[in-house]
């Protein structure tokens, strides 16, 4: 297994971008991740955007981001009201606010994959792609009703106590959630061990990302 580490120029700490359709798909995506790269770079930037949200979701959304990202340095969580699940038709004002995101200029960003079922998770990596057109971009995978889990190429091992911790944080932040069938440990602890066979993961368990565009530099690139 190929360990690919971020080759940031003049040894700053990286930016990542994670944008979310609703108010728990960050952390479902790529919670785990996301804790694995503050452990390796501490001192990173993070900006965490939530798109759809209304007064009562925006507290999990912030509890969430909060657990995620633990002593992160001066994190930035910006928590929007799109209209769920009329993204489609919200496109000229989402592409307004996406524009407002290129001044972050992140090292990698984390968005929804472009043929996920759900047409808010559709149109968001679609405004992803069309705004940061010359950044890594890995595109998570949401478990769901709707179905449509493909083959991810890429992969994050992630320890059996991120795992748990993962885990945790989704059932204590997102009570809303927990009345959907689909919404229970088992779900995820279940993709994440299905992706840590497919991967080989060393402790059993990781998050899969799909990747349209991947560039390898050589020596001084």
């Amino acid at each position: 297994m190929l360990d690919l580490r971020l080759n940031l120029p003049g040894k700053r700490a990286p930016c990542f971008l994670f944008i979310g359709a609703h108010c728990d798909d960050i952390e479902i995506g790529c919670g785990g991740t996301i804790m694995e790269l503050l452990r390796r770079y501490p001192k990173a930037r993070i900006h965490w955007v939530v798109l759809s949200s209304n007064s009562k979701r925006a507290s999990e959304a912030r509890m969430g981001a909060r657990l995620i990202l633990g002593a992160a340095t001066r994190p930035t969580v910006t928590i929007k009201d799109f209209r769920e699940s009329y993204f489609p038709s919200e496109v000229p004002s989402l592409k307004g606010f996406f524009e407002e995101l290129k001044p972050i200029a992140p090292d990698v960003v984390f968005s929804h994959y472009g043929q996920d079922l759900h047409q808010d998770h559709r149109v968001v990596s679609e405004l992803t792609w069309n705004t940061f057109r010359n950044h890594m971009i890995l595109e998570y995978e949401i478990p769901k009703y709707d179905g449509g889990l493909g083959s991810p190429s890429f992969f994050v091992p992630v320890p059996p106590a991120v795992m748990r911790k993962k885990v945790a944080v989704l059932m204590k932040a997102f009570p809303t959630q927990t009345t959907k069938h689909w919404f229970s440990p088992d779900t995820f602890q279940g993709l994440m061990r299905l992706r840590g066979i497919e991967s080989n993961a060393p402790g059993g368990y990781a998050e899969a990302f799909y990747v349209r565009k991947l560039v390898l530099g050589g020596p001084g690139a």
